[in-house]
């Protein structure tokens, strides 16, 4: 192989170094550890499927909440995060550059600065007294005499979970939409004003989507995997994990529960690898909506 045909390899082995020993190793690792008896102390103890079998047929918690919580939340803060973001980069790209630069960040921000926000925002708008921003406005208006216990009450912490969820779903998806949106070939829009396109919608439908499925897709990837990967929200608004009535306890959670509390890695590495198959299932899904067929 000459030097001309090495220099692309060169330039390509600093991220794959960087996959193969944040990426791709660790996943290798959960996978064999899944397979183990792992108190992080004594050597790995081999199981095989055990653990694999006791998430299935043992776990009451996982079945009962864990997995019904995920799915819940997954389903309503994906696709919603998802269409809110879209909704957010297409108005903001019709803006002129000064607002539209400002709202970008503004929207963004929420990603960000989650843990803090948790921490100082969303504690204050949820308390569960009547100083909380929420109870103090529903008490003011009559609809309620007593403060609900919105972050310790298991009807309500997975709504509050999702409503933060929402909030904070304007991520790198939405910044690589607004990207495909600002960089759409003009030429497109003037040929469909040619052929009967009248108003903005038409070409939301017709010109912007088509034209930016690279991008959709990227967002619709980095959607499910931070939607999935969210379960610090319920365990930081909550204060404790597992969650009150196991109301807010996402597949994460479950994750950190075995794998940090009770030092039972295998099994906490089963559920991680039954984590990923969930993601790559759903991010399949995506894949083939919006990927071009030819």
């Amino acid at each position: 192989m000459n030097v001309s045909k090495k220099t692309p390899y060169l330039f390509l082995a600093p991220y794959l170094l960087m996959f193969i020993i944040f990426i791709a190793l660790p996943v290798i690792v959960a996978i064999l550890l899944s397979f183990t008896d792992f108190d992080t102390i004594n050597m790995p103890n081999i199981v095989w499927f055990r653990n694999y079998v006791l998430l299935i047929t043992s776990d009451s918690i996982f079945m009962q909440y864990v997995l019904p919580n995920t799915i819940t939340y997954a389903l309503i803060v994906g696709p919603g995060g998802y269409a809110l973001s879209f909704l957010l980069a297409w108005a903001i790209a019709q803006l002129t550059r000064i607002p539209r630069t400002i709202l970008a960040l503004v929207f963004y921000s929420p990603s960000l600065t989650m843990g803090t926000a948790m921490q100082v925002l969303w504690k204050i708008v949820f308390s569960g007294d009547r100083m909380g921003i929420i109870n103090s406005y529903l008490i003011q208006w009559g609809f309620i005499t007593e403060p609900i216990v919105f972050l310790s009450s298991a009807n309500w912490l997975l709504p509050v979970m999702i409503i933060v969820g929402l909030w904070s779903a304007a991520g790198v998806g939405f910044l690589a939409m607004l990207a495909g949106i600002m960089n759409a070939d003009e030429e497109l829009y003037e040929a469909g004003a040619i052929d009967g396109v009248s108003n903005r919608f038409q070409e939301l439908i017709y010109i912007t989507i088509p034209t930016m499925k690279p991008q959709m897709l990227f967002g619709a990837v980095m959607a499910i995997v931070n939607t999935f990967n969210n379960g610090m929200i319920g365990v930081q608004l909550s204060g404790s994990n597992p969650t009150p009535g196991y109301a807010g306890q996402l597949i994460v959670n479950h994750i950190d529960d075995y794998g940090f509390i009770r030092f039972e890695m295998g099994y906490a590495a089963a559920v991680s690898v039954a984590l990923l198959l969930l993601i790559t299932v759903f991010s399949k899904v995506a894949t083939a909506l919006f990927t071009e067929k030819d």
